[in-house]
């Protein structure tokens, strides 16, 4: 299926300061190969990444961030002054099922939350390789619980999540789908990695121009979090091969220079082949996640721009 079929998304070219953006990223990246990163053990991996996002953490100014404990699990609460009290968006954060925090990830929710004029819950959740598939989706499943026991209604919270929140995010609707639980208002998706079978074209098209990810290392964590039980087509590790009937609208967001953009155009054609609301805007010479460089890239802060809209109108039709 073409790419016409869901249209380009921002016609614009790349902004002057996004090139430069991709070029540093990837002499970080290729940089932090040369010293052996990827020979660290996965806790070494694990603290480099928190180290780097706590130096580059630029968050929302007048954010509170309260954290607290649900089941045993770390999270925080993020808000402003402004946000709404009744109504809350549940973030997943991404990092390959392995890696990555609040200390990556706090800033990137925490304007999104700002942005839609609502609360964020940010979990911690299990990671592999200590707690493979289904680990992390026990836990999300347990968190919107939570809140359900809160007094939140489902009208009222909304999924969203990068890279592997994105699949996590769709993995919990569906498990909540067939357990007949009532499911959140909507789902956002953020360069979502949806297939670890890698098999779209973009895996071959994009390798060597995506500055963060590779194809060899997407499938090496692809193994590493379905472990020796999953199949790495099962439905709850790639929902591009589920069945999406009954869920609720989908708002998409991925980099024409990312290899996960084939991810994003599945998961679209599979949504909307179950008759779901889905939409899907390909970002012209954004690169994966995009979105977490926040006010410093003017193209992550409309799309961040864009998603608040969505959050907004969708809690407005409820």
């Amino acid at each position: 299926m073409k790419l016409e079929a869901f249209g380009k998304g921002d016609k614009d070219m790349p902004s002057f300061r996004s090139y430069f953006f991709e070029k540093g990223i990837k002499f970080s990246v290729k940089r932090a190969l040369k010293k052996g990163v990827r020979d660290k053990r996965v806790e070494e991996q694990r603290q480099m990444l928190d180290n780097v996002g706590r130096r580059l953490a630029r968050m929302p100014k007048n954010c509170q961030v309260v954290p607290l404990e649900i089941e045993g699990m770390y999270a925080e609460w993020l808000s402003t002054a402004s946000s709404l009290e009744d109504k809350v968006i549940l973030y997943l954060h991404g990092g390959g099922y392995a890696f990555c925090s609040a200390d990556t990830h706090r800033p990137l929710a925490a304007r999104i939350g700002q942005a839609s004029g609502v609360k964020v819950l940010f979990p911690e959740y299990r990671l592999a390789p200590e707690h493979p598939f289904p680990a992390a989706i026990e836990d999300a499943v347990n968190v919107y619980r939570w809140l359900l026991d809160q007094g939140y209604i489902p009208s009222n919270i909304i999924f969203a999540g990068d890279s592997a929140g994105g699949g996590l995010s769709l993995a919990a609707a569906l498990v909540l789908r067939e357990q007949n639980e009532p499911l959140p208002a909507a789902i956002i998706c953020l360069s979502p990695w949806v297939d670890l079978t890698s098999s779209g074209e973009s895996y071959t098209k994009n390798n060597g121009l995506d500055p963060y990810l590779s194809v060899q290392g997407v499938r090496e964590g692809a193994h590493m979090y379905a472990g020796k039980e999953g199949s790495l087509d099962h439905p709850l590790i790639s929902p591009v091969f589920a069945d999406l009937t009954g869920f609720p609208p989908l708002f998409i967001q991925a980099g024409n220079h990312e290899i996960l953009q084939s991810d994003a155009e599945k998961l679209t054609a599979q949504a909307r082949l179950a008759g779901v609301a889905a939409t899907l805007k390909v970002w012209e010479g954004m690169w994966h996640v995009w979105q977490i460089s926040g006010d410093l890239l003017p193209e992550a802060k409309r799309a961040i721009d864009e998603i608040g809209e969505f959050v907004r109108r969708t809690f407005r039709s409820k």
